[in-house]
Order: structure tokens, then C-alpha cells, then sequence
């Protein structure tokens, strides 16, 4: 399956200036089936070290962790011979061994010519909770996200389909009312099978919601051990308890994160570390409410005032145990929760496009859900799940601050009037 990684890949590798790389996302993601499709076709040969499955690896990088020392030792380890510019070296869930981070430094100094790749699925909460020096400078880093709805999209064989869309996104001109059914279904499909890509995989080849809802469990399993494994003590309850909520929360009226929400008297100090862990883990994200619409608008954001939402749609689906059907025809009863699911989808299109998401409200409570800066132009985004796409709160803000034009996501076609920019949903993936 096609994943757009593969493009910066390539451009690293033909750097002049690269440095070790560092991929981290959240687990099943894709890191490491990435990597190595990409060392198959751009190498003459791949070495490749896990420190998940190999323990007795870290011991390798005990002392000396000079590449002299340590090159000689993984291509014996490797069974294979480890030269410059042709192997692609791969350390895998290197958060495992402080000491194999902390050699990407001496590889970047000594010997830049080696290609060296190291992925992590809890790298964030390993460097945040260390005590070894990172090799802050000696590193290039890329964060890997889940599927996109492109990369679905190109999976799902509609290539001819996500050519249209981004020709009608760049012209506002409507799709043909076929193909936008057409778009808006396989958009439906896509919250349910989510961008993970062992799920995208067993559903285009078998096209069976119950087997995806299997592997989906599997991966929240597989993240509840994570919570369990590498985490304090005292705060594997209160990140479970974290997690169980963000859900719950997406299905009220207003998304902005309550901590009361999650138990009586709940407070912000008892619960922080829980959420760093889980923002640090790559499974949720934090978006900050900004007060000012000034740039740069990370100076302006309220600390306190926030939004949470999953890192994948699908695995959002399997927690709140929704049945396809159900968002296939979008029934009545998921009316409370359509809202916040439409704005997670778009938060994870953004996310991966590379965006710093933020929302903002005006003081009688018109929220706009999303402020970005597009092209230098700070651009509101209101998302709406349907197409009944009157937006009073997109209107106090553009009268307010008179942005060049402001993006309306909803089930309606592509369009342009007044200065707002209609979007389908099916499209995000296109700003």
C-alpha cells in the first residue's frame, strides 16, 4: 500500500546534509513495515535490529557506543556486511535502549555516511521520562500518523477518484453528484476502518467490518499494555480512566476536555501526567484554544482551555463499540456523537498534512473549530457532519477578523460564496 512517508524518505536519503533519522508515531501505524519496504527498494541491502525482541541487543551499546566500536558488532550480529551509502541500518523500538538513541549523535559525528533509520512506537514518553542525554541537533525527526483518507482512498483503488477531488478542491468547482455520493460513502467507510494499516489491508481485501473490528481491538489491547508496561505505577489507573473518557467526551455538545467529566472532584493536577503520557504516546492530541488571532498563534493559546482527540478513527469507533451499519447510514441515535467524530476526522487530516491545529470562541460563545495557518494566512475551518451548513459562529468571526476566506467542511459539494470555501469531508485531506 502506498504511503506518502515514502516521499520524505527519499528526499532524506538523497540529502546531502541527513542525519540519522528518527520515525516515531503511535504503535501499528505502519513505522517499521514503512521503513522496510523502503530499505528493499532504495538499498542493496537492509540490516535490521529490534530491541523489543532481541533484549540481550542492548547490551551491544554497554560502554563505547563510538560507531567504530559498534559497526563491526551489528554487522555480526546482522550476518551481513554494513556499507556505507548501500545498507540501511534500522534500530526498531529503540526507546528500549537509551544507549542506542544517544549513539545516533557519535554516527551523525563520525560517520554521517551510514544510513541509519530508528523508529519507536512510546518514543516521546521515553525522551520525556530519560535520563540520558537526547542527541538533540545530531537527529532528523518525522512523526508517522495513521493512513490518511488519500492513502485509503489509493488503497481502495480510486486513484481516478482522488485526482477529481483535488481538481474540484483547487477550482470550487462540484463534483459530479455520483462521484460525491460515491466520495461521501467511502468516506463513511473510512471512520469505520480507520488508517491503521493492517486494517485498511484486511478491509480491501475482504471488505468484512467484524474481522477489521478484531485487529482494531488487538491494537487497543495491544495500547492498554503499553499504559500498563511503561508507565508509573500510580498512574496506569488514571490513564485508563484519561483514555475511557476522551471518548465519552466527543459526545457532548461542547468538545472542549472537562476533567470534572471524568470523576467527582476530578482535578487538572491529579490527571495532567495522565494526558502528557497518552499525548507523549502518539494516541490523542491536544488542541489549545487560542485567545488572540495574531500570529504566531502559539503564543496566544489558553493552556487551560483544550481539546482532545483520538489519533485514529477507527480505533474511536471500536472503543464507543459502534456498529458499522450505524455510521455507514449515519442513524439518529449517533446524533450527539456525529459532531465531535467529524472534527476528530478532520483533526487527524490536519495532524498529518502537518498543521498546528487550534480553536477559538468568542466571549458569547461562537466556536470556530479549528484556526490554522495555511500559506501564511491564518484561515478558520468550522466542521459541520451533515450539510445543513449554516454557521452563525463562522460569521461572528469572519466579521470579526476579516480573514482572506475561511473553509467550511460538511457533506456538501465543492463551492465558493461570500468567501467561504465549501469543502466536502471526504476532501480535508486536500488543505
Amino acid at each position: 500500500m502506498y504511503r506518502k512517508i515514502v516521499k520524505y524518505l527519499e528526499e532524506w536519503k538523497a540529502d546531502a546534509h541527513r542525519k540519522p533519522l528518527i520515525l516515531q508515531g503511535a504503535r501499528q501505524v505502519g513505522k517499521t513495515y514503512s521503513i522496510l519496504e523502503f530499505g528493499r527498494t532504495h538499498y542493496e541491502n537492509v540490516v535490521y535490529f529490534n530491541f523489543e525482541t532481541n533484549p540481550k541487543l542492548a547490551e551491544s551499546f554497554g560502554e563505547d557506543i563510538s560507531p567504530g566500536y559498534l559497526l563491526p558488532i551489528l554487522s555480526h550480529i546482522a550476518g551481513q556486511t554494513i556499507v556505507s551509502e548501500k545498507t540501511l541500518i534500522v534500530f526498531d523500538e529503540v526507546q528500549l535502549c537509551e544507549r542506542a538513541l544517544t549513539s545516533l549523535k557519535y554516527f551523525c559525528e563520525d560517520a554521517p555516511e551510514y544510513h541509519i533509520i530508528v523508529a519507536g512506537s512510546l518514543l516521546g514518553v521515553a525522551v520525556n521520562r530519560a535520563e540520558f542525554s537526547f542527541p538533540v541537533g545530531k537527529v532528523d525527526m518525522k512523526t508517522l500518523y495513521p493512513m490518511d483518507m488519500e492513502e485509503f482512498l489509493l488503497a481502495m483503488g480510486e486513484e481516478g477518484l482522488v485526482e477529481r477531488i483535488k481538481k474540484c478542491f483547487a477550482s470550487d468547482k462540484p463534483m459530479p453528484s455520483a462521484l460525491h455520493d460515491s466520495a461521501m460513502q467511502l468516506y463513511r467507510q473510512y471512520l469505520i476502518v480507520g488508517g491503521m494499516p493492517e486494517c485498511v489491508m484486511q478491509y480491501v481485501e475482504t471488505g468484512d467490518y467484524i474481522l477489521v473490528r478484531h485487529t482494531q481491538d488487538t491494537i487497543l489491547a495491544s495500547y492498554l499494555n503499553d499504559m500498563s508496561k511503561y508507565n508509573h505505577l500510580n498512574e496506569i489507573k488514571k490513564t485508563r480512566l484519561a483514555y475511557d473518557n476522551i471518548t465519552v467526551q466527543l459526545s457532548k455538545k461542547n468538545t472542549r476536555f472537562q476533567y470534572k467529566l471524568m470523576k467527582k472532584g476530578a482535578r487538572a493536577s491529579e490527571f495532567e501526567n495522565a494526558l502528557e503520557w497518552l499525548c507523549l504516546s502518539g494516541i490523542v492530541s491536544k488542541i489549545y484554544r487560542v485567545e488572540q488571532i495574531k500570529k504566531p498563534l502559539e503564543n496566544y493559546r489558553d493552556i487551560d482551555a483544550f481539546k482532545i482527540y483520538v489519533s485514529d478513527l477507527g480505533l474511536l469507533c471500536a472503543k464507543k463499540e459502534l456498529v458499522a451499519n450505524d455510521i455507514l447510514y449515519m442513524v439518529e441515535e449517533l446524533n450527539d456523537f456525529k459532531g465531535g467524530m467529524a472534527e476528530n476526522y478532520v483533526n487527524v487530516q490536519l495532524s498529518i498534512n502537518g498543521y498546528s491545529t487550534y480553536y477559538w470562541e468568542s466571549e458569547r460563545g461562537a466556536e470556530i473549530d479549528f484556526v490554522i495557518q495555511r500559506d501564511g494566512k491564518l484561515i478558520p475551518i468550522e466542521v459541520k457532519s451533515a450539510d445543513n451548513t449554516r454557521a452563525k459562529s463562522l460569521k461572528v468571526y469572519m466579521d470579526r477578523f476579516e480573514p482572506e476566506y475561511a473553509i467550511k467542511l460538511s457533506a456538501k459539494n465543492f463551492g465558493m460564496e461570500e468567501g467561504k470555501k465549501t469543502v466536502p469531508l471526504y476532501a480535508a485531506f486536500c488543505i
